[in-house]
């Protein structure tokens, strides 16, 4: 790097500073060179560079004892205010290893969140009162970097937006076919997914996007299924209320379901069958140093949300 003829480095600014402050304390040049392990010789020619560098005069030196001068004790008095910054600094670094503290801006899908990843980060900051969260729910892929978030949960694959960031999976998603034994008394229980064609089917559609059911075909591949439906709704919770209002058939997350399923409002369809799984992320901008509690999230997250999800 390019630096201007004569003008000290960073190392050059600060050496010999730690000498004059046990100078200072010590009471002589004698004395801080045993205690800091040196020649009588090298304090005084550290001594002699720090003032050639700052231009003035630190000590009235005399045969017998080494006084400050006014500049001297000037100096003295900024560089002990400087040391107890750094020390505070070390001390709170130290701290900050122990200790779950400081904010955590964290983005999560709305439902998804609230459900699974929500209980998960609100039981790490009762355990941890120092721990500030702020969580913010949108189902749209934040900028992460742009944004100022910690952390993001995203689902399913991830794409060209989370360059610049490290992504740890958390879960593995799955679907399940489902409807209430109502509506299953009524109009049987298909087997296949050839037949799903002859039932009421409850749609999910968002921004003009139908979301097809990925089950298999008759060859056991796993493939988008063209499904058409006079119920379309844009919100996951409705569907799985229409489910269990008898009016179709829902393909929807296990985690959304399973009080439903557990319950006997919803039955599980096609249980036999192998379905499309997504995979959970975690992901966060790519620094040198992982802060505590961001870590402990992330860990918290891989932990217990498999068991949520």
């Amino acid at each position: 790097m390019f630096r201007a003829a004569g003008a000290p480095d960073r190392q050059e600014r600060f050496d010999g500073v730690t000498v004059f402050v046990e100078v200072v304390r010590l009471g002589g040049f004698a004395r801080a060179a045993e205690h800091l392990g040196l020649t009588r010789s090298a304090v005084g020619k550290a001594m002699a560079r720090l003032e050639a560098r700052l231009a003035t005069r630190l000590f009235h030196r005399t045969t017998r004892v080494q006084s400050l001068t006014d500049d001297g004790q000037i100096y003295y008095e900024h560089c002990l205010r400087a040391q107890a910054e750094l020390q505070a600094a070390e001390a709170q670094m130290a701290s900050g290893r122990h200790e779950v503290a400081g904010r955590l801006r964290v983005s999560m899908p709305v439902l998804f969140g609230r459900h699974c990843v929500a209980p998960v980060l609100l039981e790490l900051a009762r355990r941890h009162p120092s721990l500030e969260l702020q969580l913010s729910f949108s189902d749209r892929p934040v900028d992460v970097l742009a944004e100022g978030f910690d952390l993001a949960i995203r689902c399913g694959v991830l794409g060209a937006e989370s360059e610049g960031l490290r992504a740890r999976k958390l879960a593995v998603l799955r679907k399940r076919v489902c409807a209430s034994p109502g509506y299953l008394a009524t109009h049987g229980q298909p087997r296949l997914s050839a037949e799903l064609a002859a039932h009421s089917i409850l749609i999910y559609r968002r921004a003009d996007r139908v979301n097809t059911w990925q089950l298999p075909d008759a060859a056991g591949r796993i493939v988008d299924l063209p499904l058409t439906s006079r119920l379309q709704l844009d919100d996951l919770e409705a569907i799985a209320d229409a489910a269990v209002a008898g009016l179709g058939l829902a393909w929807l997350p296990e985690w959304l379901v399973r009080d439903r399923l557990r319950s006997g409002a919803l039955a599980g369809v096609m249980d036999d069958q192998p379905g499309a799984t997504m995979d959970c992320h975690a992901v966060w901008p790519a620094t040198p140093h992982m802060s505590l509690r961001l870590r402990l999230a992330v860990d918290a997250l891989v932990e217990q949300l498999p068991a949520l999800a």
